[in-house]
């Protein structure tokens, strides 16, 4: 790996002064997606299921336990994940808070089990668990699955009146991230649905959209609606199995992003501090977030981008940032500000984004040049969108017992499996391959065993020579 040289390495501390504005800048480039989990989750549930302030206190503290667990040798954020917004917003649906919560904290405790394992075992079974023709249509789901949302925010949903007001909003918001998205520069170019919802939100006021009784109404200091086990809600494991799937496309994330830091800081992070630690850290991150009521967290492309942009990987600077996200969840006043945000602000910002996700499933299907030529992975792909889109479901009931599997959660399970039961053309060709690679080592095995077998029967006859002509020189 080529080496990337850094204005500050992962030890090195900039000065206070530009330390506060670059911890300023990861905190910025994290903000606007950290604290639009919890609107569309709440969104989609249509009630309030997730706190902004309890995200970004758990993003702050997660990023503080992944800085820990990595002997602060990686420089990554940590924030809320995009992948768990829908099976956040339907667990919450089936079994309450307590199916939320406890789905995330098992979420967290699955990424403990595969680091140990890692650590164990290596990471060879990973990859061939979750190859990338699992992982991009998973990826392209969660992403489509969410465009019903969107489109209603917006007011183009069958059946909703038409509202003018409601529509020009959400076009400005679009337009705008959009514009940033193709257009900017610098620090803003990787901020763009931050600088959309600021947009529309301030066509809305002057549309007079956005009421301002919250703000006045809320203290300047608050603490966050932390929500506990067995305190606020019991743990409950019948919506477990709708979120506990998606730690499949994140676990893939987890990976993608540490091997594009990689080689943006020009060190191995998947061998130091090795992958079984960064996975430690992002797990017990989000079993804490499950435990404080917030969402499950994920490692930040965003910040990466910053990283490489600032050639800035100071962790000191990224445990900085973990402190202010922390500080600002205890601020009342903005906290009321951003729940203000129209639905239209939303919903425009959100069809570039959902689609972003979707297009990401793309991308990881191109830059693994999966070959579609192959009938095993159209099989695969095709059945994977058709069961996650078609709102495909699977219930198992035995007396009081109810189990149901449904989109993406039953997606991702039919993808494994016939990934592993299907072989294609490849897969017989690498499988060749392989046995002929494992023929070759025992052959060259077999054969140091018989030159060292036959070195030492020369040795022995040698010493059996040497002997019988030292007794020959002692009759002499």
């Amino acid at each position: 790996m080529k080496e990337s040289k850094m204005t500050y390495d992962i030890e090195d501390m900039p000065p206070l002064g530009k330390s506060i504005v670059l911890a300023f800048q990861h905190l910025f480039a994290m903000f606007g997606a950290t604290i639009l989990v919890p609107i569309l989750v709440n969104a989609a549930a249509g009630e309030e299921v997730l706190t902004i302030p309890v995200a970004l206190v758990t993003s702050g503290i997660g990023t503080l336990i992944y800085i820990l667990c990595t002997k602060a040798k990686s420089p990554v954020y940590l924030g809320s994940s995009f992948a768990f917004i829908v099976p956040i917003a339907a667990a919450y649906t089936k079994a309450g808070i307590g199916g939320a919560m406890t789905g995330i904290m098992a979420v967290g405790l699955l990424y403990v089990v595969v680091a140990i394992l890692i650590r164990l075992i290596g990471k060879d079974w990973l990859e061939k668990l979750l190859p990338a023709v699992v992982i991009g249509p998973m990826i392209m789901i969660i992403g489509l699955g969410l465009a019903p949302s969107a489109i209603s925010q917006i007011g183009l949903a069958e059946g909703t009146a038409f509202d003018w007001k409601v529509l020009f909003v959400a076009v400005v918001s679009f337009l705008v991230t959009a514009f940033v998205m193709t257009k900017a520069k610098g620090f803003f170019r990787i901020i763009p649905f931050l600088i959309g919802i600021l947009a529309g939100y301030i066509v809305s006021v002057i549309l007079g959209m956005v009421d301002f009784q919250p703000v006045l109404d809320a203290k300047f200091f608050a603490v966050p609606k932390f929500v506990v086990p067995f305190h606020d809600y019991k743990i409950e494991f019948a919506a477990l199995i709708t979120i506990l799937p998606v730690a499949l496309v994140t676990l893939c994330e987890h990976i993608g992003d540490h091997t594009s830091l990689s080689n943006i800081i020009g060190r191995d992070l998947i061998k130091e501090p090795g992958l079984d630690r960064t996975l430690l850290g992002d797990g017990l991150a989000t079993f804490v977030a499950g435990l404080l009521g917030g969402p499950a967290n994920t490692t930040y492309g965003e910040n990466t981008s910053v990283v490489g942009m600032t050639k800035v990987a100071s962790v000191k600077v990224i445990g900085m940032a973990a402190c202010f996200a922390i500080v600002i969840g205890f601020l009342g006043k903005f906290t009321a500000i951003v729940s203000t945000i129209p639905n239209a602000v939303l919903g425009g910002v959100s069809l570039l984004l959902y689609g972003f996700i979707a297009v990401n499933g793309l991308k990881v299907l191109i830059k693994n040049r999966v070959n579609f030529e192959e009938s095993k992975n159209v099989v695969v792909a095709s059945s994977m969108l058709v069961i996650g889109l078609g709102g495909a479901a699977v219930s198992i009931v035995s007396g009081d017992l109810s189990l149901t599997i449904s989109g993406m959660s039953l997606a991702a399970i039919v993808g494994i499996i016939l990934n592993i039961i299907i072989r294609s053309e490849e897969d017989e060709r690498n499988r060749l391959l392989a046995d002929e690679g494992r023929y070759q080592q025992l052959k060259e095995e077999i054969k140091k065993e018989v030159l060292h077998e036959l070195k030492k029967d020369n040795f022995k006859e040698n010493i059996h020579h040497t002997m019988k002509k030292e007794g020959k020189r002692k009759d002499a």
